[in-house]
């Protein structure tokens, strides 16, 4: 059985690393929305990800439905929670959604380092995989991500990606908007996980100088949903990821 890491690098290849945040402002007609991008878009795209807002409206059916359709449609799907609770309600959350059809989901290292192992362990017992966040692509970012945990004024972001590593997760989010941290991160990780990059597109970010950062998956959304034709927004971003 093909673990969730080799599975969405073999997709990357097949296609791109490209992977549609299918997060719309507005729940409105959600099902039929994101089935309908599912159909237009899958040709560009190795995964799509569904963001905790977007879920809430929806029931379990609904949900099965669409990962299902996004798995015939061959690609991945991660749910983005930033999930960060107890042991317990980790495992709970994380087994529900897997049940759901998700391969994987993004959880938030401030859970402290044992409930983040326990997690990682029980995700690649059952094939499935763990994205950890390091630093996001909002400005924000930089007012929490880099605070200095140490007399040394070691960032956050450092405690972050060291625990990842060591964790053995399967991916950790740096914002494409922050190329320079992006760098460092894989210098640092000596590809022993992939990075996944939010923020391309509307927020600012380079496909291309992400890529050459070190990014190994572009995270995109509103540059693809807010288009007018987002087929051919979805092809140039893909048609970029090839120069």
């Amino acid at each position: 059985m093909t673990s969730y890491r080799q599975a969405i690098r073999s997709l990357a290849s097949e296609k791109s690393p490209l992977i549609l945040a299918n997060d719309y402002d507005k729940a409105t007609n959600f099902e039929s929305k994101t089935l309908q991008n599912i159909r237009n878009l899958s040709r560009y795209i190795c995964a799509i990800k569904m963001n905790f807002h977007v879920l809430l409206p929806l029931g379990y059916k609904q949900i099965k439905k669409i990962t299902k359709t996004a798995h015939d449609s061959g690609l991945v799907c991660i749910a983005d929670i930033k999930l960060n609770d107890i042991g317990n309600t980790n495992n709970v959350t994380v087994r529900t959604l897997w049940d759901m059809g998700f391969d994987a989901v993004i959880v938030n290292p401030m859970m402290g380092p044992a409930n983040l192992q326990n997690l990682v362990r029980l995700a690649h017992k059952n094939r499935k995989g763990i994205i950890s966040l390091c630093h996001m692509s909002s400005p924000e970012a930089k007012v929490t991500y880099e605070l200095p945990v140490d007399s040394q004024k070691t960032p956050l972001y450092h405690l972050f990606l060291k625990w990842a590593i060591k964790m053995q997760t399967d991916g950790i989010i740096v914002g494409a908007t922050f190329p320079e941290i992006v760098m460092f991160c894989k210098k640092k990780t000596k590809n022993k996980l992939e990075i996944y990059s939010p923020g391309i597109g509307t927020q600012g970010g380079d496909i291309q100088k992400t890529i050459a950062a070190g990014s190994s998956y572009l995270i995109v959304g509103r540059t693809i949903l807010a288009a007018k034709d987002p087929k051919q927004a979805a092809k140039s971003l893909f048609d970029l990821t090839k120069n």
